[in-house]
Formats: structure tokens, sequence, C-alpha cells
């Protein structure tokens, strides 16, 4: 009998690791054949911390999908496309990924990381674009294979990943009919966003000037400024935001406040929270008020019942 426990005992704790493993999906988010060798080879990651994981990834070319599912198979879930920051010139893939994916996993959303094409420095490098409005029809296309709820589907960004999340929640489309692949077909509208310090603006006068360059060239032309500065692209059709900045941010934090601003003008519901200290780059790791954001965030998902109790 004694031996009969301990192995029914073996028995679900491998069963609790196998559901643990299979939580965690890598999925590529385009057709593989669209990416050579060297797009695969080119990728290159750095270890930067030192007692918990900090990875940059730089050189990104060939896009992913990491889904953090919970445990438990319960349907109609929120899910959240999280976009790491790093100036679009490398990705903060745990510190702005991962860990807040696990995060949203640990309490019963699927928290999905968006390992983005980064821009090669070129003028008007579409790349990033293209691909959180693919993650977004992507998971809205499987979302009752993932148990999704496709109506609550949500797009998060840390910094220059802040400023490729509101770009997905103000230039989206309703989708192509007549494309041959179905996901092209599927509406890349989020239905609400997440912005953690981000870049929002191109202006001259606010922007980031490293990401700026990065993303559109220098070969800045007005109409280019202009399209890339999201808070001159919110309209009515905007989906509800949730802005958290410190005043003491290098990224100057009239980015959130224009942004906030814009979405006002149009009836776009939104909260914001202007901390006086933290910097940037905290991540989930912030010290003294900041630290706070993520209670604030939930309260937030509450109140617009996109999730049913506290995280």
């Amino acid at each position: 009998m004694l031996l009969l426990r301990r192995f029914c005992v073996l028995v679900g704790l491998l069963n609790m690791l196998q559901t643990a493993r299979s939580a965690e999906q890598e999925v590529s988010l385009w057709p593989e054949n669209r990416f050579t060798e060297a797009d695969r080879q080119g990728e290159r990651i750095e270890e930067r911390g030192k007692d918990i994981p900090d990875r940059s990834v730089a050189n990104v070319r060939v896009p992913t999908l990491t889904v953090y599912a919970p445990a438990s198979p319960t349907e109609n879930r929120t899910a959240v496309i999280i976009c790491p920051g790093g100036g679009y010139t490398i990705e903060a893939i745990d510190k702005e990924g991962h860990e807040p994916a696990r995060w949203f996993q640990e309490h019963g959303v699927v928290g999905i990381v968006l390992k983005y094409r980064l821009p090669q420095g070129t003028d008007g490098d579409a790349a990033p674009l293209e691909d959180v409005s693919r993650a977004i029809r992507l998971v809205r296309q499987r979302a009752s294979e993932w148990n999704i709820d496709a109506t609550r589907i949500g797009v998060m960004g840390f910094s220059a990943g802040g400023h490729l999340a509101s770009t997905g929640a103000t230039h989206f489309d309703d989708g192509d009919t007549a494309a041959k692949d179905p996901i092209e077909r599927v509406s890349s509208r989020p239905d609400f966003q997440i912005l953690i310090y981000p870049v929002i603006s191109m202006d001259d006068a606010i922007a980031h000037q490293g990401s700026r360059e990065r993303l559109l060239g220098k070969s800045l032309s007005a109409k280019a400024l202009a399209e890339a500065s999201n808070e001159l692209q919110v309209t009515d059709q905007t989906p509800p935001a949730f802005l958290v900045y410190t005043s003491d941010d290098p990224v100057n934090c009239e980015n959130a406040l224009r942004y906030a601003t814009a979405l006002k003008q149009h009836g776009v519901p939104f909260e914001l929270h202007l901390y006086e200290r933290g910097g940037h780059g905290y991540g989930l790791r912030g010290k003294g008020p900041v630290a706070g954001w993520p209670a604030r965030l939930n309260d937030w998902l509450v109140l617009r019942g996109l999730i049913a109790g506290p995280i």
C-alpha cells in the first residue's frame, strides 16, 4: 500500500511537471520559408544579469511568440501580448518580456512574449509594426485553441516596446477578407493597451532620439515623423489604455501626458500613473512607490472586466 501511494504521488508530480512544460509554447509568427538561414544565425543574446536573468537580444530577424498559458484549462481568458523595450536596438527579453508574461500566467492571464524584428536603421522600417499586427491577428485566430476570449486581447509594451504597442493600438485594420492566409483575414485591433514608460512621440522636443533614428533612419520626413508619433494617431476607435511613468524618467514623461491628452480628447478611457521617482527600465523590479504599479494595473484590469479578481 505504501509503495502504491508513493507511486501515485510520483505520477502526480510528473503530471504537474508535464503540465508546466506544456504551458509554455514558442510559436513562429510568420511562415518558416519567409526567412533565411542567415536571418536565423544572426541573432545575438547577451546575459546582463547577475542574480536574476536579464538577457538582451540583438539583431532579431526571425520573430516569435512565446505563449505562457496558465496550467488550468479555463476557457475565455484574457491575453496580453508583451513587447520588450530596448531602444529598437535590442530587446530586454527577460525583464520586459518573459518576467511579466510569467506574472500574468501565474494569475490566470495568458502572457505572450513577442520577440519582434528589430529595424535595421533604414528609412521607415515597417517590420516591427508588421510583427505586432501579425501577433494580434494570430492570437485572435487561435483564441479557441489557447482558451482565450477573442475580444479580450491586449498589447503591453515597455519603453520602445511601448512605442510598438501603442503603434499597434493606433495603426490597426479589420483584416483582408480576400487574403489567402486565414490569419491575415483577422482584425489587428487590440482590445486594450498597457504602456509602461513608453516612447510615444517623434517630436524633437520630447522624442527618444535613439529609438527615433533606429526606427525611422536619418532621412526624417515630416510625414514619417507624424505617422510614428502615436499621440497624433489616436481616434475614437483607439482601445482603452493604462500608462505608467515617472517624472524623473530620462525619456520625457511628456510622452505619456500627450498621449493621455489625445485619448481624453477622443473619449478613449485611460488611466495614467505618474510617479515622482523611479527612473527608467525597472520593469517589475521597481523600488519605492513605483513598485506598486502592478497592483494599480490589477485594479484597472478588474475595472475593465478583463479579470474577475485580484492578480
